[in-house]
C-alpha cells in the first residue's frame, strides 16, 4: 500500500512560529496537491509538556541551540514549541486533514525527545506506528514535512530500520538548515531512501 507520511506541519514550526523553518510554508500547497496520490495517509504531530527537556527554559543558564549530553547522547536544546493544547501545537490550518486516517503524537514523555515518529531519540520506547502500519499492509512510505534535517531524517532512517520502502518527496519538505540537509541527503540515498519530487508521482 502506498502511504504519505505528512511529518509535523505544525504552526510552531512555519513563518512566525517559535521554531520555525525557513520557507516551510511553501511545502503546504505541494502536500495537498499529492494527497489523492496515495492509500493511505498518516500523519505526525510535536506534543510536549511543558517541562520538556529539551526546552532552554528548562536549563537554568542555558539558550536555544546550546548543546548538553543526555542519557548518553547529544541533546540540543531548542525554544518551547508544540507544547500540549498550544495554538504552536496544531496543524496549520492550510493543511487538508480530510484524507489523514491516523495521527500519530510523539515527544510526550517529558525526560527523552523523540524527533522520528516511530521511536524516541534513545529507541526506548516506539510509538505503534509500524505496528499501525503493518496491520494496514502498507509496504512503500512517502515521508514529506518538517523539518528535513531533524524529524523527517530520523523518521525516514526508523522506516529503513524497520524495512519499509522509503522515499523522500524532496519538494515537500523544508529544512531549518540547508546546506547542512545536503550532506544528510546523500547519507539517507546511501542507506536506502529514494528521493524524487511530487510531479514524479
Amino acid at each position: 500500500m502506498k502511504t504519505l507520511i505528512i511529518t509535523d506541519v505544525q504552526n510552531d514550526f512555519l513563518p512566525g512560529g517559535a521554531l520555525e523553518v525557513p520557507d516551510g510554508d511553501i511545502i503546504i500547497p505541494v502536500i495537498n496537491n499529492i494527497l489523492d496520490k496515495f492509500n493511505l495517509v498518516v500523519a505526525t504531530q510535536d506534543w510536549h509538556p511543558e517541562n520538556h527537556i529539551s526546552f532552554a527554559s528548562n536549563h537554568n543558564g542555558r539558550k536555544p541551540y546550546d548543546k548538553i549530553e543526555w542519557y548518553g547522547i547529544e541533546q540540543i536544546l531548542w525554544p518551547d514549541h508544540c507544547v500540549f493544547n498550544s495554538h504552536g501545537a496544531e496543524f496549520h490550518p492550510g493543511l487538508k486533514m480530510d484524507n489523514v486516517e491516523a495521527v500519530i503524537r510523539k515527544g510526550m514523555e517529558w525526560d527523552i525527545d523523540s524527533y522520528s515518529t516511530f521511536y524516541d531519540n534513545n529507541h526506548r520506547k516506539n510509538t505503534g506506528l509500524a505496528g499501525y502500519l503493518r496491520e494496514r499492509n502498507a509496504t512503500e512510505l512517502y515521508f514529506c514535512g518538517l523539518a528535513a534535517d531533524f524529524c523527517v531524517k530520523y523518521s525516514i532512517e526508523d522506516a529503513l530500520f524497520e524495512g519499509f520502502n522509503v522515499t523522500l518527496i524532496e519538494d515537500a519538505t523544508q529544512a531549518i538548515d540547508a546546506q547542512n540537509f545536503k550532506t544528510i541527503r546523500e547519507e539517507l540515498i546511501t542507506k536506502g531512501c529514494r528521493i524524487i519530487t511530487s510531479r514524479f508521482l
